[in-house]
């Protein structure tokens, strides 16, 4: 006689796993709940956010490592994130009022500064 609980039970496959991903799932979900951004949280969202963050999270460390490279270093290091974000456009206006700690400041001397022989031709 089959019932319900008859056979080997099926291995347990994470949300993560089904989306495709590597930010979890379910941890993006606790928070939402946790976080009463809204009465109820719909199953796609957290798979939808995780996606999103896990992009961003991806385009930020391919620019740094690419300006890592840059500067002959293997290492990516807080300036690398910074360089890499403000020389990016769409990144640099999304995260215009961010302070990443220990990146120091853009490189840049105004041109004011430079002598006046040195533009002579």
């Amino acid at each position: 006689m089959a019932g319900r609980n008859s056979g080997e039970r099926k291995k347990a496959v994470t949300r993560t796993t089904r989306a495709g991903l590597q930010f979890p799932v379910g941890r993006i979900a606790r928070y939402l709940k946790k976080g009463r951004y809204a009465d109820r949280i719909g199953w796609g969202a957290p798979i939808y956010l995780a996606a999103v963050l896990e992009y961003l999270a991806a385009e930020m460390l391919e620019l740094a490592g690419n300006t890592a490279k840059d500067n002959k270093k293997t290492r990516i290091m807080p300036c690398h994130l910074l360089l890499a974000t403000r020389n990016d456009e769409e990144l640099s206006k999304l995260l215009d009022g961010i302070t990443i700690a220990h990146s120091g400041v853009l490189p840049n001397i105004h041109s004011v500064l430079f002598s006046k022989k040195a533009n002579m031709p």
